[in-house]
């Protein structure tokens, strides 16, 4: 993850941050996407972690343009909540691009409703930030294995229906 991603996966909204800045946006963060009050807190947390953890190896005071300040952070919150429940899915987080994969035929308009894109030479969705838009074309886009080994991956685990036990 790069440190604008970072920024937006925390939703600083700055255009200078400071080292109290992103204390301050972490525990925002962290109160915002915990897993006792959301769906998919475990991967958010595991993103806004991965965030804090590039941001607090950066150089202060970074500087922000204003077109690049966006809440990307409640974007893949949703995105994320829309989908975690899906049984047959294989989601998992890759930098800041969540990748879907498995049984996506029958939920192909709930994934394009959640924003998602397919990819069609991966044969795989992907959500990603607004500010990555398509770069390569043709031969030269990574394959999944290498994304996976470049940006690292984290499997998102599908939360499980609860069933109701019957007593004998």
């Amino acid at each position: 993850m790069n440190i604008y991603d970072a920024i937006k996966v925390l939703g600083i909204e700055l255009s200078e941050i400071s080292a109290e800045d992103v204390k301050s946006y972490y525990r925002k963060a962290s109160k915002k996407y915990h897993p006792d009050h959301n769906a998919s807190g475990e991967e958010m947390m595991k993103l806004v972690n991965e965030a804090h953890s590039v941001l607090q190896n950066a150089d202060f005071p970074i500087t922000v343009t204003e077109g690049e300040i966006y809440d990307y952070g409640q974007e893949i919150n949703i995105a994320l909540n829309t989908i975690v429940d899906i049984q047959g899915l294989n989601i998992e987080v890759c930098g800041s691009w969540v990748w879907v994969s498995g049984e996506t035929k029958p939920h192909k308009d709930t994934l394009g409703s959640a924003k998602f894109i397919y990819s069609g030479k991966k044969k795989m969705w992907y959500f990603r930030p607004k500010s990555q838009k398509r770069r390569w074309r043709g031969n030269n886009q990574l394959s999944i294995d290498e994304i996976r080994f470049k940006y690292g991956s984290e499997k998102v685990k599908n939360r499980k229906p609860y069933a109701l036990q019957a007593h004998a």
